[in-house]
């Protein structure tokens, strides 16, 4: 899309604010989640979540779906995979851990971003990017580590989580702009519904009833966290860098943190409010005085056209 003078510029800010929404929804929901987790398995919550919201998407696009071609087929279950390997890994990597390591493992995703992406534009993030990376995991650290980080098989699973999403990043930055992007989010979404069905089939029992907390959570999540989120960032990031969207989803704590204070009471302590202001920090160095965003992506599509 070429637009003249700034208006790349100002779709990339557009997609960056979207993007922001998209994280803000994530993190607010954190503390109904949570309750909801009390009276039904991750699993079951998970795939209950995604088929709501994948019949939400359905029942809007269900024309374009009687259209669907088998390269956004593949796309969205490919996608779709490492979305709900983030989720997976996360959920049973908690049983392990503490919720305090998996936050700042779990925000490792920024790092791997940039770094997994210079496969595909084979040059290393600039200066300014790699800065707002670094300050932003700082900020991670200072708000979701303890009094240290102890290595274990649960610190190793969330790992591999971070790796799911910080590859669900780039892969939507690499097939949304090339496919549909209401089709695309509408596949991924199935795909984690029947993946996470599967999983709670063989490792959950389905609850007796659904309680308020859970029909709570599931009305906050299914549409708006997850339905109108991902068609958002489907939609969206192809105006971005994968960069810029996992410093700016380095916000989902500080969200958490802000739902987890108005619903929950509770209160930040110093370090954790440092970190707060050193992830806003990072943001703004990478916004302000990094890269265009549409550099990194033009940079993508060079290394594609030679066969990458």
């Amino acid at each position: 899309m070429n637009l003249p003078g700034g208006g790349n510029k100002s779709l990339q800010l557009k997609a960056d604010l979207a993007l922001l929404g998209v994280t803000f929804i994530w993190g607010i929901t954190f503390v109904v989640v949570q309750n909801a987790l009390d009276s039904i398995g991750p699993y079951y919550f998970l795939g209950v979540r995604f088929l709501l919201a994948f019949l939400f998407l359905g029942a809007i696009y269900y024309r374009q779906l009687l259209k669907l071609d088998r390269t956004t087929l593949q796309a969205g279950l490919i996608i779709g995979m490492f979305l709900f390997g983030g989720y997976a890994f996360q959920t049973v990597g908690l049983q392990y851990t503490t919720a305090a390591n998996a936050g700042f493992i779990t925000g490792l995703s920024v790092v791997l971003v940039p770094v997994f992406s210079t496969f595909f534009t084979r040059q290393l993030p600039g200066v300014f990017a790699a800065g707002g990376v670094i300050l932003s995991t700082t900020g991670l650290a200072f708000l979701s580590l303890g009094q240290g980080l102890r290595i274990n098989r649960g610190d190793l699973l969330v790992f591999f989580c971070a790796i799911c999403f910080a590859l669900h990043i780039i892969m939507v930055g690499r097939y949304a702009r090339h496919l549909n992007p209401p089709l695309l989010a509408t596949i991924q979404i199935g795909a984690v519904s029947l993946a996470a069905f599967a999983m709670g089939l063989s490792m959950e029992t389905w609850p007796g009833q659904f309680t308020r907390p859970v029909w709570i959570a599931l009305l906050l999540t299914a549409i708006p966290a997850t339905s109108l989120a991902f068609l958002i960032q489907n939609s969206v990031q192809r105006f971005t860098s994968a960069t810029h969207t996992a410093i700016i989803f380095t916000m989902e704590p500080v969200f958490a943190a802000l739902g987890a204070y108005l619903l929950a009471g509770e209160i930040l302590t110093a370090r954790q409010l440092t970190g707060c202001l050193l992830i806003l920090g990072g943001m703004l160095l990478a916004e302000l005085k990094g890269e265009p965003a549409q550099t990194e992506i033009q940079r993508t599509r060079r290394a594609e056209a030679g066969g990458h």
